[in-house]
């Protein structure tokens, strides 16, 4: 494509050099940088991706969009925005391929890699090829590859969506985070449909506060939603009525506490395996049978029904895909080797995610709860106590451990959790950095009638430390522990 056709794009954008070059792709990474490349300058949080232009250069990229003034030789463009540039650009030299794919797009803090699990198997009992972009992986059709974050920068995201298109898909499912819409990484998509989870503490460290976190979340539902889509809206959550105000197109609200909802749960049977309910619906009333356990995860079956019901499905189609969706890597999944006692992995890292899970776990009626968990570093250091708190008045025994410490000391990650617990519980608390030894000691403790709840990093394969990432997964490292505590003294 001409630079002068992708100018087009950038209204106000100022052009210094040849409008006649060939722009074969566009890119935000120096080392993706090649013949016939436009590589975007942005501003990171940690580095500064104009730093690299000259790398670009040498690599091939024969032009530069930037927020700054030109520098050197060479074929400029000055934005206001390079981040919206970077969007748009890539859209554009990729031929537009979200315009060729129904969106939907899921948001809030908890609840929406289960959610997008849910409708991508609500998609596919229809007999769709789908595509899926969340947390734990990619998905184009059948091709399934580990997910680098949860919404990739807008080039990445944009070439995920080519590969969609060139492979039939024609609906992909985004689980759209808070920073996505912060960053502009979805700036100019148009959402056929809309989802919200949830909105409770957690990456305050980035958005400041939760209005401004909230803001973000809201992007989805008045700016990047089709004027005739559908907007899938949680009535539990205290952010609901708000975000209806703003909303475009139709709304739904989902509901397990309010019966005038439009998708409303009732009859509801819990248990350890199988969840049942009856959910009142715009399309009737429709028996809902699925593997995923807890109320909270009802709210997440309700959301998904609604977003299938509005993509047009037929309904027998969406209770099928509810219906045999198996379960979601690291949330609440269980590691068996044969022991009397049950262990549960799961990605909860807020302190209202941890709440749910443990609430859940209670419900079922253990004789006695251990909850391993710890918290992330360089990451919102305000929830930390909030979980220790939780944890310490749903679990009979608390095990602190080093999370993906980042850059800070373990230690004063941990010391800052304990803040949480009463100093009554501090005999039924430990801390054990060593996430390994944690795991270990947790389910040395376990017996029959115990729940053990591995908490945090759920479907994580790896831990981040100050210098390196290591491989590391909780469900692996269970499964060891188990394995070696069965060989020292068969079944507990």
């Amino acid at each position: 494509m001409k630079l002068a056709e992708l100018m087009k794009r950038l209204p106000g954008a100022e052009l210094i050099g040849d409008p006649g070059l060939e722009i074969a792709a566009v890119t935000h990474d120096s080392r993706r940088s090649g013949a016939g490349t436009l590589f975007v300058g942005i501003r990171g949080l940690v580095t500064d991706g104009n730093d690299f232009i000259d790398a670009a250069r040498k690599k091939g990229a024969v032009a530069v969009c930037s927020e700054e003034v030109p520098r050197g030789e060479g074929t400029w463009v000055r934005v206001g925005d390079a981040r919206k540039a970077l969007a748009l650009l890539s859209a554009a030299v990729l031929g537009d391929p979200a315009r060729s794919l129904d969106l939907v797009g899921v948001t809030g803090t908890n609840g929406k890699t289960t959610t997008t699990y849910l409708i991508d198997s609500a998609l596919r009992a229809a007999g769709e090829t789908v595509g899926l972009v969340g947390t734990v992986e990619y998905r184009v059709g059948n091709r399934i590859a580990e997910a680098v974050r949860t919404t990739p920068e807008a080039s990445e995201l944009q070439a995920l969506f080519r590969e969609m298109v060139d492979a039939s898909c024609r609906r992909a499912v985004l689980e759209v985070s808070s920073h996505s819409l912060a960053l502009q990484r979805v700036h100019g998509l148009e959402f056929r449909v809309a989802v919200f989870t949830n909105l409770t503490r957690d990456h305050l460290d980035f958005h400041g506060d939760m209005d401004a976190y909230f803001a973000a979340k809201r992007k989805l539902f008045d700016s990047l939603l089709r004027p005739d889509g559908h907007a899938i809206v949680n009535l539990d959550d205290d952010r609901a009525e708000e975000l209806a105000r703003v909303s475009r197109g139709t709304l739904w609200s989902y509901s397990l506490d309010n019966p005038k909802a439009d998708l409303y749960a009732e009859e509801l049977r819990l248990g350890l395996d199988r969840t049942r309910f009856r959910a009142r619906t715009p399309k009737g009333v429709l028996e809902i049978e699925s593997s995923l356990v807890g109320r909270f995860n009802v709210q997440n079956v309700l959301a998904a029904l609604g977003a299938g019901l509005a993509l047009g499905l037929a309904p027998d189609a969406v209770q099928r895909g509810i219906a045999t969706l198996p379960g979601v890597p690291g949330r609440m999944e269980k590691v068996a080797l044969g022991q009397d006692f049950t262990v549960l992995v799961d990605y909860a890292h807020t302190d209202d995610a941890l709440r749910n899970l443990l609430e859940t776990v209670r419900g079922l009626g253990p004789r006695r709860v251990i909850t391993l968990f710890g918290c992330g570093g360089d990451r919102d250091r305000s929830k930390r106590p909030l979980m220790g708190a939780v944890a310490s008045r749903l679990s009979d025994i608390v095990i602190l451990t080093s999370d993906n410490p980042r850059s800070e000391p373990p230690e004063a990650i941990l010391e800052e959790i304990r803040r949480g617990i009463p100093a009554s519980r501090a005999e039924d608390t430990l801390v054990i950095p060593d996430r390994r030894d944690a795991i270990v000691r947790a389910l040395e403790m376990g017996r029959e009638g115990v729940v053990v709840v591995i908490a945090g990093k759920g479907h994580e394969t790896y831990q981040v430390l100050r210098d390196r990432s290591v491989p590391f997964d909780d469900r692996q490292v269970a499964r060891d522990a188990l394995a070696r505590l069965a060989g020292a003294g068969g079944k507990r």
